[in-house]
């Protein structure tokens, strides 16, 4: 029979139940601590956690020049545009309140949001700029601060501007600009269309609709026919020297000299008259498209039309696409023109900010340049709206990346 304690010796099994015992405890620990450390502490909430003293600074210095360079060039662009515009006034009998109210009060917030862009990288270029010559960008430097750290309170303050333009541009500026529209319709010039030709379109399930041309004048339609399908076979077509729309009712129609041809496999049956009232489900506010009148809805109304008339098959509707999608792509150019903007001007060079303020102002405006470019090639081109709207920031991504890796670090 085997002994197992000899001389005061410790048996094997009960030596590794012990250190067992002792990993465990020192792992419990371990895990309590790294939970006290996870655990939400109440600073976690305070904004002095994540924004620091300096990122403070920036981010006040930032939004103070944008804002102060919006104010400035909106009340150069005020200016003349009263002096373009008060002949106009005059003589269209605008008064004063309508002037200021209608017009000037959604001018400037319109304009604002569409040349936000070019102010933002103003505002960069020109503040970073004054880092730069007083050594403050070489300060951060010294005291250990990265390039990159250095970028995030202006980012925070890209992310700040990003969200007013979107929200402004995609449901507050669109209600402004329906009686900014209306007002120079009235005093200004003419914006809506009077008259309109060829027109097509899907009124309901199978049954296409075709005007050659309609006068709003008078509410009429000239040329009509209106064939009906089940599924790729022809069953009815209907055909009529002019067609009036009442306006006091809805998608009511009145179609004069008429013929109605319908086909039952081989039969054919011919109805002939002088005056019918039907319900067709189109309005003239469906073809006759006002001059800015994307401009006038709100991203999910925008949404909602664009896809509605895609699916009746109406193909004039390239602008309001290209409306939709640049709402959402310049809210991204504040990132993309921040970053530009805080690399070519982080360097402090001989001479001040007058090169840097040259560089920036020919980016600024060639990027607006392009996306007005980029619009026109999708209107009058085949280049499907939502790449034409996003190929200058593409564009302008790689530029920024580029002077990124090139900015002193």
């Amino acid at each position: 029979m085997k002994i197992w304690f000899k001389r005061g010796k410790t048996p094997k099994n009960k030596l590794n139940s012990e250190s067992q015992e002792k990993k465990k405890e020192s792992f419990k620990k371990r895990l309590t601590n790294s939970l006290k450390k996870i655990k939400p502490q109440k600073d976690w909430f305070t904004l002095g956690r994540w924004i620091k003293r300096l990122d403070r600074y920036i981010i006040v210095k930032f939004l103070g020049t944008y804002f102060f360079a919006i104010a400035l060039i909106i009340t150069i662009s005020v200016v003349f545009d009263i002096n373009e515009n008060i002949d106009k006034f005059i003589n269209n009998n605008a008064p004063v309140k309508a002037i200021i109210f209608d017009y000037y009060l959604n001018f400037i917030p319109y304009f604002t949001n569409m040349f936000s862009p070019l102010f933002v990288f103003i505002a960069v270029i020109y503040f970073t700029s004054k880092l730069a010559e007083n050594s403050e960008i070489i300060a951060m430097f010294s005291t250990g601060m990265s390039f990159k750290r250095m970028m995030r309170p202006y980012m925070i303050s890209a992310a700040i501007i990003s969200v007013v333009t979107f929200s402004l541009g995609a449901y507050v500026i669109p209600k402004g600009n329906v009686t900014r529209l209306n007002f120079e319709d009235r005093y200004k010039k003419k914006k809506k269309q009077n008259f309109v030709r060829n027109v097509q379109l899907e009124v309901d399930s199978g049954a296409i609709a075709y005007i050659e041309r309609y006068e709003d004048y008078n509410k009429t339609g000239y040329r009509f026919s209106l064939d009906k399908f089940e599924g790729k076979k022809l069953v009815s077509h209907l055909t009529a020297s002019s067609i009036n729309y009442d306006s006091t009712s809805v998608d009511k129609w009145y179609i004069n000299d008429y013929m109605i041809r319908e086909m039952y496999g081989m039969r054919e049956k011919i109805t002939k008259g002088t005056r019918k009232d039907t319900i067709i489900y189109m309005d003239p506010n469906d073809f006759l498209i006002m001059k800015g009148q994307q401009q006038t809805m709100t991203s999910p109304k925008l949404s909602e039309y664009i896809t509605k008339q895609k699916k009746r098959g109406f193909a004039n509707i390239k602008e309001f696409e290209i409306e939709y999608y640049q709402r959402i792509a310049m809210s991204f150019a504040a990132f993309i023109l921040t970053t530009i903007g805080v690399s070519l001007s982080s360097r402090k060079v001989k001479g001040g900010m007058g090169l840097h303020l040259g560089i920036g102002l020919a980016l600024s405006f060639s990027y607006i340049l392009f996306q007005t470019v980029s619009a026109t090639f999708a209107i009058n081109g085949n280049v499907p709206p939502l790449i034409a709207v996003w190929i200058p920031n593409v564009l302008y991504t790689i530029i920024a990346i580029y002077l990124y890796r090139k900015a002193p670090k």
